[in-house]
C-alpha cells in the first residue's frame, strides 16, 4: 500500500493496486486500512474494511471514507467492470492484520491460516498468547493427540488471521466501544470549551 503501511497481511494483484491508490486519501482522512476484498456478490463488490487509529469506525466514518475514496477510484479506474463499493468497519470478529492487532486481542480465540507449513500444518485455532517481534504464540484449544499445546506462528508465514466470536470477545468489544464513546464525548466537550474561550478572547479584544 505504502511505505508506512505496517500491516503484516496484505493484498496481492488488483486488490494491492487499489490499496496503493486509496492510501493517500485514507491517510488524509485519518483512517487506516484493514483489508480490501473484491468479491462476486451483488455482481462485483469492492469491500474496503477500515478503522480509525484507535480501532473505532462509526457509520458516519464509513460514509466519510466512501466520499474520500470514490473520486480517486473513478479517476484511476483500477477495476475494469462495474462494481459496488462497500465501506465497512472491521467488526467484532475482525481480521488481524497488524502486530498491534494481535497485542490488543491477547487472550482471545483466533483462527489462523498460514502460507507455508508450520508444525506440520497450515491451520490453527487457539488463544493468542505472547506476541513477539517475529511471531505469535497460539495456545491450542483443540490440539490433536501428539500435538504440542502451544505453537509459535511466524508473522511472515501468516496468510489469514481472524478472531472467533465468543462471549468474552463481545463483552470486551462492548467495553472498548463504551470507553471510546466516552473519550470522544470528553474530547468534543474540550473542543467546544476551547472554542468558547477563543470567542471570549476575541470579544474582549
Amino acid at each position: 500500500m505504502s511505505d508506512n503501511d505496517d500491516r503484516i497481511i496484505k493484498e496481492t494483484g488488483v486488490e494491492a493496486r487499489i490499496a496503493q491508490i486509496i492510501a493517500p486519501a485514507m491517510r488524509g482522512g485519518g483512517f487506516r486500512l484493514v483489508r480490501i476484498r473484491l468479491s462476486g456478490q451483488n455482481g462485483l463488490t469492492l469491500q474496503i474494511m477500515a478503522e480509525r487509529p484507535d480501532g473505532t469506525m462509526t457509520v458516519e466514518d464509513c460514509e466519510e471514507l466512501s466520499r474520500l475514496v470514490s473520486p480517486v477510484l473513478d479517476v484511476e479506474d483500477p477495476i475494469e467492470k462495474a462494481y459496488h463499493l462497500e465501506v465497512s468497519s472491521a467488526g467484532i470478529d475482525r481480521p488481524l492484520v497488524r502486530k498491534s492487532d494481535f497485542e490488543v486481542a491477547k487472550g482471545h480465540l483466533v483462527k489462523i491460516e498460514t502460507s507455508v507449513m508450520v508444525a506440520e500444518r497450515k491451520r490453527f485455532r487457539g488463544r493468542i498468547g505472547e506476541v513477539g517481534e517475529d511471531g505469535v504464540t497460539i495456545e491450542r484449544d483443540q490440539a490433536s493427540y501428539g500435538d504440542e499445546p502451544t505453537v509459535v506462528v511466524p508473522f511472515d508465514a501468516l496468510a489469514e488471521a481472524r478472531l472467533v466470536l465468543t462471549d468474552d470477545l463481545v463483552r470486551d468489544a462492548l467495553q472498548k466501544d463504551k470507553k471510546a464513546r466516552q473519550e470522544a464525548k470528553k474530547n468534543r466537550g474540550r473542543d467546544s470549551a476551547e472554542t468558547d474561550e477563543t470567542d471570549e478572547t476575541e470579544t474582549d479584544s
